[in-house]
């Protein structure tokens, strides 16, 4: 349809209708006869608008879908079809690694193939639009969503909200491609004590420096959806929020894509304390340019009597339902209401061998080694190699928002062994359960995974004598430990960063025997190792990898690849420091450099101020050195660039990626600035004993910042300029903008 035609439609809707169109409720609704009358009067809402609504929560499966599809159509008086939303974040059958791994890998073009194949996969099963990419800047890993973030920085994250919007959306193709909904907007990634759904407060300045630059990224890159934050900023909700929905995001960043609410966002702003009932609630959310309300009766049953008040306009209601019209025709519902929904295409992903390579590659280049004291790895073919933990012979690799992901796919890092070495060199056995239980993890519904309790004395005691018994043989004990799958994700904020108890425990009881020892990570945020890390030899943060987790470990551990994955959050020192980051301020009495007495300057009397392991860190195979780090000149213009070029020679006989980080340091600004910023990167392959010289252009607009007065800009001055393999790089060269 052309514009003039979905305006006519739009003419041609009742009151109703119109408000149908802005209503989503998941798949219950739309069972037959009595099956639905439970939801419906435990929502509030009529059957009658249940025939209206406009779009479907959470129901995947090309059979499903084409029946509730079809089954609607012939009902629908204007034949509208249903938009099919659903959280396909980081893979629909075939699983990728969590955000928060596949940031790691510090390649955004490999994640937008990755994006790319999972529009695919969902697409046959009937999905319209997804719920990712999430690019909340987090820097508290108590935050159980930090496993959905590409991290704690501002330009990194922007990055990957472009690779990401760009590979889920691709050219729009019917059956390639997925409308992209970027969440959460704003700031969620930023709630007071780490908790999930907690207050977030902060200037201005600082949300539109460090908060809001990923999400306008993906604008511009051309999301079509924009999903509101559960949390407040300015003390306001974000779903009730004029200024940053229709202000910024709107008029400022000229968005004029669809706005949906998180899950029963509407209605939670009665718990807030802004709205005191569901009309007033539907109001607000009207005001602040909100399209979508998400499994809640607040529009169904409050925006006509609100029209009626004249509390709301009819040209407010009808630019909301114009973008939703919009969205469905870009997406070509009308013309094709299956868009590729396809069981036997379905069916024919399920099996495909390019999705599980790229799963493979895409884990291999996410997994981090933060340890390798001796040069413990990588292993031999002949060394004798025991296989200890909870997460070692598990299919529980997905994650916790990997909601569709097929486990009987991932392959264990038990299997993975064995399909490469020799019988008699390979020993595995669980050794401990992973919890000691589930309780505190609360009903998290189709989300709950097994347990991995041994649920007996004696079976704790038989497995670890077995586990002692395979220390003694082995050359090299691989402990395979982490968070349960319910202890991250959303609602999984905790206070206890360190490795369960029941594990710690254990491993003390084995280690006295091991001989040599790597401990392999299976967790989704950065954990505290400060206890465990002189205890083992080499540590692998593994993430939770996704479908080929196991393969892509092993290819680790043995040599076939080398490591090349390097953090995008920092891990604490301890829990105290959080939340933790590189590029905070100096303050006027920084624990380096001050005149001051150590005692009275801004540090902690029981810990380091610096992180275990900083943002942009990670160990290869290969060694690489950055020497002679020059600048084409010294001093700049605004309308000039500055190239930067560094040597970087890998000392080895192992070829390897490295990752080349460059970051600025404002000197003087009007307002305080960052000790120093991520600011561009390369990823570049060295053969042994290769030497690359690698060059960066600096633009003044690299330079800009909000200065005192708001404006967006660079001031002259003095900048130093990091090159190096890590934010904990001290080397650096000076130049001055005039």
């Amino acid at each position: 349809m052309d514009n003039t035609q979905l305006l006519n439609l739009l003419n041609t809707l009742t009151i109703e209708e119109k408000i149908g169109q802005l209503i989503q409720l998941s798949g219950e609704f739309f069972n037959a006869g009595a099956m639905a009358v439970g939801p419906m009067e435990k929502l509030g809402i009529t059957q009658e608008m249940v025939q209206l609504t406009g779009s479907v929560l959470n129901v995947l499966g090309a059979e499903k879908v084409t029946t509730i599809q079809r089954d609607y159509m012939e009902r629908s008086r204007h034949k509208i079809p249903l938009l099919f939303m659903a959280d396909i974040v980081y893979g629909y059958k075939t699983v990728f690694p969590i955000p928060l791994a596949l940031g790691s890998s510090w390649n955004p073009e490999l994640v937008k193939w990755c994006n790319r194949l999972t529009a695919k996969e969902a697409c046959a099963a009937g999905a319209h639009v997804t719920f990712a990419p999430m690019v909340d800047v987090v820097r508290d890993a108590r935050w159980g969503r930090s496993m959905e973030s590409t991290g704690e920085d501002t330009y990194l994250n922007s990055v990957f909200a472009k690779a990401m919007v760009e590979g889920f959306q691709g050219d729009f193709t019917p059956g390639e491609s997925l409308a992209s909904c970027v969440k959460h907007y704003a700031a969620y990634g930023a709630p007071e004590g780490g908790r999930d759904y907690n207050t977030v407060d902060m200037s201005e300045r600082r949300l539109r420096e460090e908060y809001l630059p990923p999400y306008k990224a993906a604008v511009d890159a051309g999301c079509e959806l924009v999903m509101t934050s559960f949390n407040t900023v300015d003390e306001i909700p974000a779903t009730a929020n004029q200024w940053l929905m229709d202000e910024v995001l709107r008029k400022e960043w000229g968005f004029d894509g669809v706005l949906i609410t998180d899950y029963a966002a509407i209605s939670e702003l009665i718990a807030h304390g802004v709205a005191e009932n569901e009309k007033h609630a539907a109001r607000l959310a009207m005001e602040a340019s909100v399209d979508i309300d998400m499994k809640t009766s607040c529009y169904a049953n409050q925006l006509k009597p609100l029209l009626q008040d004249g509390a709301i306009s009819q040209q407010k209601l009808d630019a909301a339902v114009l973008r939703v019209l919009k969205l469905k025709n870009k997406l070509g519902l009308f013309e094709d209401p299956f868009r590729g929904a396809s069981i036997a295409k379905e069916q024919e992903l399920k099996k495909s061998y390019d999705s599980k390579s790229l799963s493979r590659k895409a884990a291999t280049e996410s997994l981090v080694l933060l340890q390798n004291s001796k040069n413990t790895l990588p292993l031999t073919k002949e060394t004798k190699v025991a296989l200890i933990g909870p997460y070692a012979n598990s299919q529980e690799l997905n994650g916790l928002w990997a909601v569709y992901g097929d486990k009987s796919q991932v392959i264990t890092v038990k299997t993975a062994f064995e399909e490469i070495m020799p019988s008699d060199r390979f020993k595995y056995t669980q050794g401990c359960a992973l919890l000691e239980s589930l309780d505190g993890l609360g009903d998290f519904g189709f989300f709950t995974s097994e347990a991995n309790v041994l649920n007996t004395d004696e079976a704790r005691e038989e497995e670890k004598n077995k586990a002692i018994e395979l220390a003694k043989w082995a050359d090299v004990v691989i402990f395979a430990m982490g968070e349960h799958t319910l202890q991250s994700g959303e609602a999984g904020s905790r206070t206890d960063l360190t490795l369960p108890k029941i594990q710690t425990d254990f491993m003390n009881e084995v280690l006295p025997w091991v001989k040599s020892s790597v401990l392999l990570l299976f967790n989704g945020r950065p954990l505290v190792l400060t206890d465990i890390k002189d205890r083992v030899d080499a540590i692998l943060e593994c993430w939770f990898p996704g479908t080929e987790g196991g393969h892509a470990i092993v290819d680790l551990i043995m040599g076939h690849v080398n490591p090349s994955g390097r953090l995008t959050m920092s891990f604490p020192y301890t829990v105290g420091q959080v939340p933790v980051y590189y590029n905070g301020f100096n303050t006027g009495r920084p624990s380096n450099g001050s005149t001051h007495s150590l005692r009275f300057t801004s540090r902690y009397l029981d810990s380091p101020n610096e992180p275990l392991y900083p943002f942009g860190f990670g160990l290869s195979y290969h060694v690489a050195e950055y020497t002679n780090l020059k600048l084409s000149h010294t001093n700049m213009r605004a309308d000039q660039e500055i190239e930067a070029t560094i040597e970087v020679h890998n000392t080895s006989d192992v070829e390897g990626e490295e990752v080349v980080q460059l970051y600025i340091r404002d000197l003087v600004g009007s307002v305080v600035r960052p000790v120093k910023e991520l600011r561009d990167f390369q990823k570049i392959h060295l053969l042994a004993g290769e030497t690359k010289q690698i060059t960066f252009r600096i633009t003044e607009e690299m330079l800009k910042f909000h200065t005192k007065s708001m404006k967006y800009e660079a001031e002259p001055g003095y900048f130093e300029v990091y090159i190096g393999n890590s934010s904990d790089n001290d080397t650096c060269v000076q130049f001055q903008l005039k």
